[in-house]
């Protein structure tokens, strides 16, 4: 899939999860951030998702709504909140359609890439920020700054 721009609808999507099933478009009129992360229990994966954790006050002062995606499945996603005690909901995307469908699927390496894509209220891709080589991540501040850089809900 060619990768999205700012502005573009949003791929709607069901996943199953640690707080169950999520759908992106039962979200409409809030922001969700999807988190795409390469994999449960690898070394900045889980510093990414741990710190998202530690700062679980402040995660909850975003005024939006966070979730992590990669291609593990539902039993490792348990598995791995389960261990570190996470707070933000995983999403099981097993076979890699939602990451594709936002250009985010590493198919050679049949692993999510990592980023962070802010999808509005209306359902539109508000921002997008990779790391290109998954050594760094977005951290909550990074994620506020990007949400208040956007235009407030009409």
């Amino acid at each position: 899939m060619a990768k999205l721009s700012t502005g573009d609808d949003a791929p709607d999507f069901t996943l199953e999860g640690t707080d169950g099933t999520f759908t992106l478009s039962e979200h409409r009129g809030e922001r969700v951030v999807l988190l795409f992360y390469p994999g449960d229990e690898t070394s900045v994966c889980t510093k990414q998702m741990c710190s998202y954790r530690d700062r679980a006050e402040d995660v909850d002062k975003l005024d939006a709504t966070l979730v992590g995606i990669s291609t593990k499945d539902a039993a490792s996603k348990e598995s791995f909140k389960a261990k570190h005690g996470l707070t933000v909901p995983l999403l099981a995307d097993e076979d890699g359609a939602v990451a594709d469908a936002y250009g985010l699927m590493a198919k050679r390496l049949k692993m999510t890439k990592r980023a962070v894509v802010i999808v509005d209220e209306q359902g539109k891709i508000a921002h997008q920020h990779g790391n290109m080589l998954s050594l760094s991540f977005d951290s909550v501040d990074d994620i506020a700054a990007a949400l208040d850089k956007l235009p407030a809900a009409a």
